[in-house]
């Protein structure tokens, strides 16, 4: 097709579904995450974290929603300050 730029095989990116899926979750996590601190509801807030934790595990490992909610469910337990830890 010309005009079009194509990548060398070997620096193609590839992505699939749930990456593509986590990256969705990450900005809706982030757009309820800004809604919770202009609307002064820190359980809107915490949500929008708790969303964008979940998309980045989501992501980074290509795992299913079932999969993903499975390893973020046992980090909330092991972790329950987990958004002190960004700070």
């Amino acid at each position: 097709m010309p005009g079009r730029m194509s990548l060398p095989p070997n620096m193609e990116i590839e992505m699939n579904r749930d990456q593509v899926q986590g990256r969705l979750r990450q900005a809706t996590g982030m757009m309820k995450e800004h809604w919770g601190v202009f609307s002064r509801d820190p359980f809107v807030a915490d949500a929008g974290r708790r969303d964008q934790l979940f998309g980045r595990i989501q992501e980074r490992r290509g795992n299913s929603h079932e999969q993903a909610s499975r390893q973020l469910r046992d980090f909330m337990r092991r972790n329950r300050n987990w958004y002190l830890l960004n700070r």
